[in-house]
């Protein structure tokens, strides 16, 4: 599994033509305590850098993007019962929608862990 990261501070896990998006661990400490996430509805089609889920805490509402396109697979149903999985696990449980690749050469354009890692230091 390839894990892959945005400017907008998503990440994506990525395992055959299957990927796993989320928010880092910097967006949530921004963002403070998650209060409602909203992810998208299996079968809804994104397009990268898309609008794909959103994300609300005490601060501020946020969008989360689309890192790649493609079709909704499932959303994270455990995020509307307890939003702050995003807080307590945001790389993990706490992860917003899987998707289905439609171009897997979009991954070309995002980020390894340590070349994110050196664009939040530089922030």
């Amino acid at each position: 599994m390839s894990r892959y990261f945005t400017e907008e501070h998503e990440w994506i896990d990525v395992d055959g033509d299957v990927a796993t998006v989320g928010i880092t661990d910097y967006a949530q400490e921004q963002l403070g305590d998650i209060v409602f996430a909203e992810v998208p509805a299996s079968g809804t089609q994104l397009k990268k850098g898309g609008d794909a889920a959103v994300v609300e805490s005490v601060k501020a509402a946020s969008d989360v993007y689309a890192p790649v396109s493609g079709e909704v697979l499932e959303g994270n149903d455990a995020l509307e019962g307890d939003p702050a999985l995003v807080n307590s696990d945001p790389e993990g449980e706490g992860w917003f929608f899987k998707l289905t690749l439609s171009d897997p050469s979009e991954l070309e354009g995002l980020m390894s862990a340590d070349a994110y890692k050196a664009f939040v230091d530089g922030l």
